[in-house]
């Protein structure tokens, strides 16, 4: 039997807009994991992480202010071998970036996760592209297929996302449905949060969600992948 991994990455644009929204958007989607971006990072940050959690039935995986605001959540079947937050070199006046990885597994099946918010600049942008890569090579065995998942600031075509596609597919581009896009819930017209999946895996279906939670829950609109992993 298969196992088919549900992934969703979601920009929460921490918790700014509609809070309950955004854990409805969650909760709906029925994800095994979920790669939060701009996770609330300042005061009583874990607190708030592990109430996003409890309210989307999940539990905290690692992340949060340590990993520059990306958060990994996960459900009870997930197993969790090991975790890593990141971050990457620091630029004058521009937010702290990072990563937030794991090595995990679903029903038997490894995989790990990096969940990434890559910057606003394109330089230093794509400096953390390999400053990413280099956090993986270093904390990821490679017996655990990797998926990258988050906000790139970037659009398809780049040399960021050619970057990122190094490493693996792009699974909204790999089996589309609908448009795409998930940036900005007022004004959609860009592709800039991805899912990016290792070519050991099998992309089964990438959608972005599109309901009236999302359009008052937060200004990105979430991508849910699934994932055959065996």
């Amino acid at each position: 039997m298969t196992t088919t991994l549900r992934l969703l990455s979601y920009n929460i644009r921490s918790l700014r807009d509609d809070e309950a929204a955004v854990m409805r958007v969650i909760r709906s989607a029925h994800p095994h994991v979920v790669a939060i971006q701009e996770a609330p990072r300042f005061l009583r940050w874990r607190a708030t992480a592990a109430r996003i959690a409890r309210q989307s039935g999940l539990v905290v995986v690692t992340g949060g202010r340590t990993a520059a605001a990306n958060l990994l959540l996960s459900d009870l079947a997930v197993k969790v071998h090991g975790s890593k937050d990141v971050l990457f070199t620091p630029d004058p006046k521009l937010h702290r970036r990072g990563t937030a990885l794991a090595t995990l597994s679903l029903h038997g099946a490894k995989f790990a996760v990096a969940g990434i918010h890559l910057d606003v600049v394109e330089e230093p942008r794509f400096r953390h592209v390999g400053e990413l890569h280099a956090a993986i090579e270093s904390h990821v065995p490679a017996d655990f297929p990797l998926i990258v998942a988050g906000d790139t600031n970037d659009d398809p075509g780049s040399r960021v996302w050619q970057a990122l596609e190094s490493r693996g597919a792009d699974a909204w581009a790999t089996a589309p449905s609908g448009d795409g896009i998930t940036s900005s819930v007022v004004l959609p017209r860009r592709r800039i949060d991805a899912v990016f999946v290792d070519p050991r895996l099998k992309v089964r279906s990438a959608e972005v969600i599109n309901t009236p939670d999302v359009q008052v829950g937060s200004d990105h609109r979430p991508l849910l992948v699934e994932i055959d992993l065996d």
